[in-house]
């Protein structure tokens, strides 16, 4: 079901579209550049780019797009590599979490070698803290600290070399652009510090290093890369797990007899036997015998189906009852389950990846600096003083270090760092910081009803007895009948029978209607429990009332005659009514969405004051129905936890799952909420716009520091006051406005959410 390289599909008016898979895709830059150079093919209609799984898909009017086209337009675009076509799918999917293994274990080398060396870099550059440095001669040390940098920049961080190149190229700056610089700037001066000191004896400098610095930025860049990756990962299994849902065989009869196939054999037309407690395999009708099939899968909906002779079942579904027969009608890739598999596919894809403040920046900051750098050493080369070329050089250096771009770079990674740890602590896990950067913009909520707003099983909330019944007897008899049975209902009953601690008989002659309810007999005395269609000539009223609150009601009767009428209800989260008012007071609008029939939906959205209610919804409806919104304009999360509830999550600007839901919901989603319950949306929502506001303190902070430094490192001030920026002071200020960008970072540790 996933994307497969080389994989191509008829589309409608004689389109064809090509799905493929290319590595070395970091980030919206890396998005832009392949897009464009794709959509330059003759014969490209259109061309996407999934950031998170890498696939690219495009769409030629003729057909004529090849895999070797997609390659060469990859690497026009820059070091990105297509992955070899796969032979097979499920080969593929194994192949492609390998290479994503793979990827993240060199990742975590880098990682670690950098880390390792960085802490030793740091020991020997810091000889106030560490006096047993000071036994070493300044040379060898700073030498050696230049010899242990290096591995750190050009082996751990080539990658953001290669990246700063490939943008260089193709005229734009990212997050690699910032990174290379700043890094370099430190890095290149402490060569010529350390190799050349005597240049800075004749100014009066006295020498210093900062390799530290280049290291430490190297280090916690590749830190963020690799939680980026491993989230990365995780997303991209979504699909392979929806596959993971169907079950590998199916019971068959073929010439009379009963064999087992596997699942991918099945063709329309077979006749498929499904028994109790079995997934159904393929979607297809009940040809022989009944059963209650538990839907919630499909439709979100908590009380099974029962299924009768001539009713559509749907694959992957279970049947919690009865044995019977069904005619497979769809197979393979047309089922509902692998629909909705290519509606999260389709929905992940369509995602605008969000451009990052930084490197928006960096096209025009990165730039001017360069620009300044070398237009203040032209100036003091050609008008300084003597020696010209050692000020000049030094001057250089001093803008450069004072603007490296080292705090820019640290204000998004390092409150999304502090933001996202912070978030895991109270057990929201997020995926990315583009998630935290786009959440604090939602003006629109949506929720879904069951497991969600509702805990999504059953339980009594109703008991009215009738006919000088007592609650306990009536709630005794009903648990006796229903004994036997498996049903979702039934287990409510008995339940709430067995937690008021009441003594059940054991019935005889149970049996059970589906669609109806059950009868058997208690102590002799027969006894009926069934829906108000069933034995509605027995109605006194209470069921509607039990109706009205969005309750289903069952009616009780003891040889013929009424005792009293049952309500069994998925009940309510105890905190739902308190997020909702919540979230209405952040300013969001808040949207019940749910496959439940319309008159229970309308009483759960009445009790717990949502703003707007959407009904026996499809799975498909779902994720339309966030389309529509947004097509309205609004910014929408999508809060579910049900296998049904996917495309509607990936189709979400963000995707919010509960953590005891299911697991395609959890990875199709873009924020996972550990514990279940529902204040941590509104905590997640809070955490957002929190870490914004940090970044963007952070950034002010940044740019200040360079508004005021750059000039000063350039020297303006000289000619009237003889002042100069020594390149010492301009690293110190750089390394304070670093520091203040984390330290203010770290305030979102203790927030309170």
């Amino acid at each position: 079901m996933s994307s497969a390289s080389g994989l191509s599909e008829p589309r409608e008016g004689g389109k064809v579209r090509l799905t493929a898979e290319v590595e070395g895709i970091h980030c919206a830059a890396c998005v832009k550049r392949i897009e464009t150079e794709l959509m330059r093919v003759p014969g490209v209609v259109w061309a996407s780019v999934n950031v998170a799984t890498g696939a690219v898909s495009v769409e030629s009017n003729d057909g004529s797009m090849t895999l070797d086209d997609v390659a060469e337009a990859a690497l026009r675009a820059g070091d990105y590599r297509l992955v070899k076509p796969r032979e097979a799918e499920s080969e593929g999917d194994e192949s492609g979490s390998r290479r994503r293994e793979d990827a993240e274990h060199a990742l975590s080398r880098r990682l670690t070698v950098a880390a390792i060396l960085t802490a030793l870099i740091f020991v020997g550059s810091m000889p106030t803290l560490f006096p047993f440095v000071l036994r070493v001669p300044t040379f060898s040390r700073h030498l050696t600290l230049l010899v242990l940098t290096i591995p750190v920049m050009f082996w751990s961080g080539w990658a953001f070399f290669r990246g700063f190149w490939s943008a260089t190229i193709h005229r734009t700056a990212d997050m690699n652009t910032l990174v290379a610089v700043g890094t370099s700037a430190a890095f290149i001066y402490s060569v010529v510090a350390t190799l050349s000191p005597e240049g800075f004896a004749a100014t009066g400098e006295r020498v210093h290093v900062y390799v530290d610095t280049s290291a430490m930025i190297v280090t916690l860049i590749l830190l963020g890369r690799f939680l980026e990756s491993h989230a990365k990962g995780r997303a991209s299994q979504a699909i392979e797990r929806l596959a993971d849902l169907a079950p590998k065989t199916a019971k068959v009869l073929r010439s009379g007899a009963e064999i087992e196939v596997p699942v991918a054999e099945l063709v329309p037309g077979d006749t498929v036997l499904v028994r109790p407690g079995e997934k159904i395999p393929v979607d297809g009708i009940v040809l022989k015998g009944s059963s209650a099939v538990d839907e919630s899968m499909v439709t979100g909906e908590s009380v099974p189906v029962d299924k009768s002779e001539g009713d559509e079942v749907v694959g992957a579904t279970l049947n919690t009852m009865g044995s019977f027969e069904i005619r497979a009608t769809r197979t393979g890739s047309e089922t509902v389950l692998a629909q909705i598999a290519r509606m999260v596919e389709e929905a992940q894809g369509s995602k605008a990846p969000i451009q990052r403040l930084a490197d928006h920046v960096a096209g025009v900051f990165v730039p001017i600096v360069m620009a300044l750098a070398l237009i203040t050493l032209v100036v003091w080369r050609i008008a300084g003083p003597e020696p010209a070329t050692t000020h000049a050089l030094l001057r250089f250096v001093a803008v450069l270090i004072v603007a490296c771009p080292c705090a820019m770079g640290l204000a998004t990674p390092t409150a999304i760092m502090v933001g996202t740890g912070r978030g895991a602590e109270m057990g929201i896990l997020v995926k990315g910081g583009e998630i935290l950067e786009l959440a604090h913009k939602l003006d629109t909520v949506v929720l879904d009803k069951t497991g969600t707003l509702t805990k999504g099983e059953m339980s009594v909330t109703d008991l009215v007895p009738t006919n000088g019944v007592s609650e306990d007897e009536l709630l005794g008899i009903a648990a006796a009948a229903e004994l036997g049975s498996e049903h979702p209902v039934a287990r409510a009953v008995v339940e709430a029978a067995v937690s008021r601690g009441l003594s059940l008989i054991e019935a005889t002659d149970f049996e059970a209607k589906p669609g109806a309810g059950v009868t058997a007999r208690v102590e002799s005395v027969r006894v009926e429990v069934g829906t108000s269609e069933h034995l509605g000539e027995l109605g006194h009223g209470a069921e509607e009332e039990i109706a009205a609150r969005g309750h289903t009601p069952f009616l009780v009767a003891r040889d013929g005659r009424l005792i009293g009428t049952v309500g069994v209800a998925d009940a309510l989260r105890e905190e739902s009514r308190e997020v909702v008012v919540a979230l209405q007071d952040m300013g969001l609008r808040v949207v019940m969405l749910t496959g439940d029939r319309k008159r229970i939906a309308d009483a759960i959205g009445r009790e717990v004051g949502v703003d707007e209610v959407v009904s026996e919804v499809l799975p498909g409806d779902k994720a339309a129905e966030i389309s529509r919104l947004q097509g309205e304009g609004a910014l929408v999360a999508m809060v579910g936890d049900g296998i049904n509830d996917a495309p509607a999550l990936a189709q979400a600007d963000v995707g919010i799952a509960i953590g005891t839901g299911t697991d395609v919901a959890i990875e199709a989603s873009d924020i996972t909420l550990m514990r279940a319950d529902l204040r941590g949306v509104v905590a997640a929502i809070r955490l957002s716009r929190r870490t914004i506001g940090t970044i963007r303190q952070n950034l002010f902070w940044a740019f200040f520091y360079n508004t005021v430094g750059i000039p000063i490192a350039a020297g303006v001030l000289y000619p009237a006051f003889g002042i100069l920026l020594r390149p010492v002071f301009a690293a110190v200020a750089m390394a304070f406005s670093s520091v203040s960008v984390v330290t203010n970072s770290l305030r979102l540790r203790g927030a309170r959410l």
